[in-house]
């Protein structure tokens, strides 16, 4: 996961396979060979059938011996995932399905690296609300646009679930750009630098490309934090993007 820190109490997990010592059963695709010719040559030994000069050592199955292993949990991070997404009347559905869709790739990553994690959905138009996975991947709501609804709701679950000590914080906001006024970006920009940045290992803006919206808030954001490593931005304009707008989401460093 991009920027990761050793936060927490280990609450995520990963398993992995840990290689333990040797047994005299078991699959060929584990069989130690020098273990193996180490007991056919004692066996030989033991037996006089070893001739120094002509040192040819013949495993018969008794000799055969197997690595054995054990599953191990591996203590992780902890760390939350908060999907916000814009579903406002400037969101087609073509909008809504691409931000779907990378959403969809990006919790299947997250899933595939991590035993557990938290994620949280938030959809926003004048307002924002917590949804589950099934609304967030389902809902056809519109209307206006306030983007700082989302902001302060996410910032509110921050504060009342995940503290900063204790949690890796991802942030991922999908938008076509179209906010209600130049005040709501204002205090926009005003929560991502007082509240969000601080609190986020990464943070990540994804503006996908709408007929009806105006696209502006994702120059806002580069006008205003031309130098934070810990804010994303990335132009989604099609289904074909999505794919790039991946790499540039999870590839920022570990």
């Amino acid at each position: 996961m991009p920027k990761v820190q050793p936060k927490g109490s280990g609450q995520l997990a990963s398993q992995k396979n840990k290689y333990s010592g040797v047994h005299n059963v078991g699959p060929d695709s584990l069989r130690h060979v020098k273990r193996t010719y180490r007991e056919a040559l004692k066996r030989q030994m033991i037996e006089g059938n070893y001739d120094p000069a002509d040192p040819v050592i013949v495993p018969v199955r008794r000799d055969f011996r197997y690595r054995t292993f054990k599953t191990v949990t591996k203590p992780e991070n902890n760390a939350v995932i908060i999907y916000m997404m814009d579903v406002s009347g400037s969101m087609g559905d073509e909008q809504k399905e691409i931000v779907r869709t990378e959403s969809f790739w990006i919790d299947t990553w997250l899933r595939s690296q991590y035993n557990e994690i938290d994620i949280r959905y938030l959809i926003h138009d004048a307002s924002a609300r917590e949804v589950d996975q099934n609304t967030f991947y389902h809902t056809r709501e519109s209307g206006g646009t306030l983007i700082s609804s989302a902001y302060k709701l996410c910032n509110e679950i921050l504060i009342k679930d995940y503290p900063v000590s204790e949690w890796n914080i991802y942030c991922l906001h999908f938008s076509d750009g179209d906010n209600w006024s130049g005040e709501d970006t204002k205090l926009c920009v005003e929560l991502l630098q007082n509240e969000l940045l601080p609190k986020s290992n990464l943070f990540c803006y994804g503006q996908v490309e709408s007929r009806y919206g105006s696209g502006q808030f994702i120059k806002d954001l580069a006008e205003n934090f031309k130098d934070e490593d810990s804010l994303i931005t990335s132009k989604i304009e099609s289904k074909e993007a999505i794919y790039r707008s991946l790499k540039e989401f999870l590839g920022k460093g570990k």
